[in-house]
């Protein structure tokens, strides 16, 4: 019995020694352990060049670590967030970038930052305002325009003379036309559909939240539209009083037919 036991054990040990073994064979070599942070970097920024986004996140990500502390790893966790982006990974890019801002509030790349995820967002944006798939734009969430304006107006404000503030103003306009526009869209797709109090609704937010912008004239005449199906004779005569002082120029609308090209906006 006691030689049975005796010759039970060292097999076992030999078993789990090969497990640990064949374990330890699969695992990833690093062909970065032996690079110099700087190294590390270039061969980044080389694999951007190639459009090798992946393989360049994966290099920053490990500079980041390796670097923390300096302005090396701040660059490279901005640099990471670019490639997030241009990979399609708005969700994680913009993550990075809000860690970026709460950890280095004082860094001299903030204004990049802001510009970035500024960009980001109005990226995602455009696909908000696509009115020619004829979707039920009623539905549309409308926090990625927001949140991109947001973004510009800081970098704007605190950062007027960075080089990125001139293109976030234009971009600031673009958005607000587009977000006026967006609401005037809606109002006018329940005004078709004979929803007059939601397109009411939607007219007088336009008129409410954007003002100046030129398809307030349209918000107007949606209102005109509405308040005369209803038979609101005094509101009517009073919208279009504000309509031909606001517009001297317009012409009496018969219908509003389809939507203008609102996109070109510049």
């Amino acid at each position: 019995m006691r030689g049975f036991r005796l010759s039970v054990f060292p097999l076992g040990w030999t078993l789990l020694a090969s497990l640990l073994l064949c374990g330890c064979s699969s695992a990833p070599i690093d062909n970065t352990a032996g690079w110099s942070n700087d190294k590390l970097y270039n061969e980044a920024k080389d694999e951007i060049k190639s459009g090798a986004w992946d393989k360049a996140i994966g290099m920053f990500d490990k500079l980041e670590g390796r670097a923390a502390g300096t302005t090396l790893a701040q660059q490279a966790q901005l640099e990471k967030a670019f490639a997030q982006f241009k990979t399609g990974d708005k969700i994680q890019a913009l993550s990075t970038l809000e860690r970026f801002l709460k950890l280095h509030p004082a860094s001299p790349a903030i204004d990049y930052a802001l510009y970035l995820k500024g960009l980001i967002n109005f990226n995602e944006n455009l696909g908000l305002f696509s009115f020619i798939t004829r979707q039920d734009l009623s539905e549309r969430d409308q926090k990625a325009a927001k949140d991109s304006y947001e973004a510009f107006r800081e970098l704007s404000s605190r950062f007027p003379d960075s080089k990125y503030a001139s293109d976030a103003r234009q971009r600031m306009t673009y958005i607000v036309n587009s977000l006026a526009s967006y609401e005037v869209h809606v109002a006018r797709y329940y005004l078709n559909r004979g929803a007059y109090v939601a397109a009411i609704n939607r007219a007088q937010l336009a008129i409410a939240d954007f003002q100046g912008v030129p398809v307030i004239e349209e918000a107007l005449q949606i209102l005109i539209s509405c308040y005369d199906a209803l038979g609101l004779v005094e509101l009517r005569d009073d919208t279009r009083r504000v309509l031909e002082k606001s517009y001297p120029k317009t012409v009496p609308s018969q219908g509003l037919g389809e939507p203008k090209a609102w996109w070109k906006l510049w």
